[in-house]
């Protein structure tokens, strides 16, 4: 069986600042990580390996410095990397994020594709979708729990707000893994330090069949009008009532603050 992974280094911060120019973001002096939600997804692909065989590959596509979060992959038990890395991807959005990546995959052998929810640094929950639409790939999202690998399927659990539900898809598939799918892994101490020797492949635009008109800023539809940090919270007020009056109050805050 061969799984691949789709990560993102993303920055180690919760304020995210953004270029008024490009409107895309200002990643120099900030930290990078590699997304919590792809560390899940990697982690499952990596328990299906331990547990069915499998040869598991990580891909990105960032600048070279992305690089650190395939190394960390390598390290947690990855078998093959591969950094997609190009001036022309520069400023992409997840439309052309997804193109470009879908790309790179159309190059590499998969049963299944997994991916993380979504990104940190965007939250928009797209790019897996969109990836599966341009590979043509039956997609289950929200993966809570994976309940069976066979031949030619994987059964999982997907989440909903109120409960869940159990499909069956045929594979080649794409499934994108939220937090509550598994604990992931620490790098292991053997692996380390053979991870910074192993080869990570790198591909520009011109190794992959792609229109290189859709891809960074050229190929994307979206554009970033404004952005702020979210402010904290009010500390609150604690009203001490019998019953009745508590929800009269309470119902009394909520149309005088417009919230019904």
């Amino acid at each position: 069986m061969n799984i691949v992974v789709c990560i993102k280094q993303v920055p180690d911060t919760n304020e995210v600042r953004i270029d008024p120019k490009t409107g895309t973001l200002i990643r120099e002096g900030v930290p990078s990580i590699m997304n919590p939600d792809d560390k899940n997804a990697l982690e499952e692909a990596l328990a299906i390996k331990d547990n069915h065989g499998a040869h598991v590959t990580v891909i990105t596509m960032g600048p070279p410095q992305a690089k650190n979060a395939l190394i960390e992959a390598i390290a947690m038990g990855a078998d093959e990397a591969v950094l997609i890395t190009d001036r022309v991807f520069a400023g992409a959005d997840t439309l052309a994020t997804s193109y470009a990546l879908s790309g790179a995959l159309k190059k590499l052998d998969y049963d299944i594709v997994f991916a993380g929810r979504q990104a940190i640094d965007g939250d928009t929950a797209q790019v897996g979708p969109e990836i599966a639409e341009h590979l043509e790939l039956p997609q289950v999202t929200y993966v809570e729990k994976v309940e069976e690998v066979g031949e030619g399927y994987i059964k999982v659990r997907r989440a909903w707000e109120d409960g869940y539900e159990i499909i069956k898809v045929k594979t080649p598939a794409l499934l994108t893994a939220i937090k509550e799918l598994n604990i992931p892994r620490y790098m292991h101490m053997s692996k380390i330090f053979g991870a910074f020797d192993k080869e990570i492949k790198v591909w520009t635009a011109d190794d992959i069949e792609i229109d290189k008109s859709l891809l960074g800023l050229n190929g994307s539809p979206t554009r970033v009008m404004k952005s702020a940090t979210k402010e904290a919270k009010g500390s609150g007020e604690l009203v001490v009532k019998p019953v009745k009056e508590a929800v009269e109050y309470t119902v009394s805050k909520l149309i005088e603050n417009h919230y019904i």
